[in-house]
């Protein structure tokens, strides 16, 4: 994902330590005035929307020549890493407790709400590529997918504006979700784990998926959160086919290659490392040392790029996004409520 402000001369200046670090370290002093800002707020706004909302505040500043080479290098190589450590907060074990038709209720509607992206996004004539950001947003977990999925989507006009506004958007809907869902769970009449599959199946944001789990009871919660970490797990492989269906016309124009993406085998391989190194007595007291360092990594990772994001996107082209996006991101998300609604009722 390349901002829309830095200039060639900035990338090439990118090449060296020196160049990127005006746009680093204003990415970082963001993310840091968004962490330090949020306790103090009176309404409990998610920090990396304060970081989105304070990047875009500063890119006037940001659009300077020498500040777009580090703007460039937190989305081209910081977010890879901290979505590749998202793996370290995931087990085998745990998706495996959740069932065959659990598991398979939750990976249809998955695939449905992406499906569902590209279709509204054709009815409304907006890009593909916007339909993909709200669909996978939507179908895994909010703005780590969102984010994760702009790394293998090719450039176009406005695809910063787009991610930007699909982050806040997703925010916006899951913070609405956690109050709505659990009433909507006691006019369903579902008991106490059908109500944790269907908010873990349905919100998008795993802080919300938390908020609206436990305060229905314990027992809710937990499987809520089981749900949304499978739905975290399948990013690898939503990533990867996602990448592929993009690459596959220019593979086929013999413009360029398939991509690897990287940091969705690493990762799968750190979610294999999380699952077999606790069960290992030599190295399981290692690993329970570097693990909170390293998910503390990806935490700040993120919050970085989601900053950098911000710094590279103009107000003016986050307001013109209209209501075909509005009823993009909102029809994606109306999509999964509902797929995962029916089938609890057929399951039941």
């Amino acid at each position: 994902m390349t901002p829309s402000t830095p200039s060639a001369t900035a990338v090439q200046t990118g090449s060296t330590t020196l160049g990127i670090l005006p746009g680093l370290i204003l990415s970082l002093l963001v993310a840091v005035a968004a962490a330090m800002a949020g306790p103090s707020l009176p309404y409990a706004v998610p920090i990396p929307i304060i970081a989105l909302l304070i990047g875009i505040a500063l890119q006037p500043i940001a659009r300077r020549p020498w500040f777009g080479a580090g703007i460039a290098f937190c989305l081209k190589k910081i977010l890879p890493v901290a979505v590749a450590l998202l793996g370290l907060r995931i087990a085998f074990a745990d998706i495996a407790a959740l069932g065959l038709g659990t598991a398979a209720l939750v990976v249809l509607s998955m695939a449905a709400t992406i499906l569902a992206g590209f279709v509204f996004a054709g009815l409304f004539r907006l890009a593909p590529a916007y339909g993909a950001l709200c669909g996978v947003g939507t179908a895994v977990c909010g703005a780590s997918a969102t984010l994760a999925t702009s790394i293998v989507l090719p450039d176009y006009k406005g695809k910063d504006a787009d991610i930007a506004f699909v982050v806040m958007a997703v925010n916006i809907l899951s913070t609405a979700a956690m109050v709505l869902y659990p009433i909507l769970s006691v006019w369903l009449s579902i008991d106490q784990q059908q109500t944790g599959i269907m908010l873990g199946a349905t919100i998008h944001d795993v802080a919300q998926v938390v908020g609206a789990g436990f305060a229905v009871s314990e027992p809710t919660g937990n499987t809520a959160v089981i749900v949304k970490l499978f739905r975290v797990f399948l990013l690898l492989p939503v990533v990867c086919l996602v990448g592929w269906w993009f690459a596959r016309a220019s593979v086929a124009h013999a413009v360029t290659r398939i991509p690897v993406p990287v940091f969705a085998l690493g990762f799968l391989a750190l979610c294999t490392l999380n699952s077999v190194a606790p069960a290992v007595p030599e190295i399981a007291p290692i690993y329970a040392a570097i693990k909170p360092p390293l998910v503390e990594v990806s935490t700040w990772g993120l919050l970085v790029a989601i900053s950098a994001l911000g710094l590279g996107t103009s107000i003016a082209d986050i307001s013109e996004r209209g209501w075909r996006h509005i009823a993009t991101v909102t029809g994606t998300t109306i999509v999964i409520l509902g797929t995962v609604t029916a089938g609890l009722m057929l399951l039941a």
